[in-house]
């Protein structure tokens, strides 16, 4: 989908408290960024910052890291965390496939929420949830593998099943419907908003992979 330009979108991102240059600089140090050691989830492609800055609020005693790889997203959501006062929330720009060059062996986390799904075969190695980026996860998780995929497209949520699975990946929960739960738990993204208000199914998974 075609981003609009943010204007001052570098000087946004820059002057931002929230924001880290160079992320692959804190490869293994990441609790030292935070100065404690409590644990550390991760959003890929957090989008405009909603999910994330939520559940920084909410969890006070959990570090929060968001990747976007483009800055006119990037720069809507540093704004958006500006309007707080978090202790326990930093953004970087990065694109996935280098995922494991900026973190190692620190998440507990990973959430995917509305990944691009890249429906043409020839793009399954792009896919959030395709074996390559299953192998990469490995080398960032702290402990067990911990990931909480949510989606509104049926393919991609279909093929994660089967990916998690064959990956060893056993599953915790799903739901072909999350509004149905009425959970008042869920944070929702701006994505999932919109798609809830047009009836459209919200299909989430929670899958646990143990460490070898």
């Amino acid at each position: 989908m075609r981003q609009r330009n943010v204007k001052n979108k570098e000087i946004i991102i820059k002057n931002s408290n929230y924001f880290l240059e160079n992320p692959e600089n804190y490869l293994g140090k990441w609790h030292n960024v935070f100065q404690n050691n409590n644990p550390i989830k991760l959003e890929i492609g957090m989008g405009k910052g909603k999910f994330i800055i939520e559940n920084a609020k909410r969890y006070p005693d959990i570090n929060f890291i968001g990747i976007e790889k483009f800055d006119s997203i990037l720069a809507l959501a540093l704004k958006k965390a500006e309007l707080e006062n978090l202790n326990n929330l930093k953004m970087i720009r990065l694109d996935a496939f280098n995922i494991d060059k900026v973190f190692q062996k620190e998440i507990t986390t990973i959430y995917l929420n509305f990944s691009d799904p890249w429906p043409k075969k020839r793009h399954e190695k792009r896919r959030l949830t395709s074996l390559n980026f299953l192998k990469k996860y490995d080398s960032i998780f702290k402990n067990n593998n911990h990931l909480i995929m949510k989606t509104d497209n049926k393919d991609l949520f279909s093929y994660s099943i089967k990916s998690l699975n064959n990956y060893g990946y056993y599953i915790e929960n799903i739901t072909f419907d999350l509004a149905k739960l009425n959970d008042l738990n869920n944070i929702s993204t701006e994505y999932e908003e919109k798609f809830t208000k047009l009836n459209n199914p919200i299909y989430k998974i929670e899958v646990l992979k143990d460490k070898k």
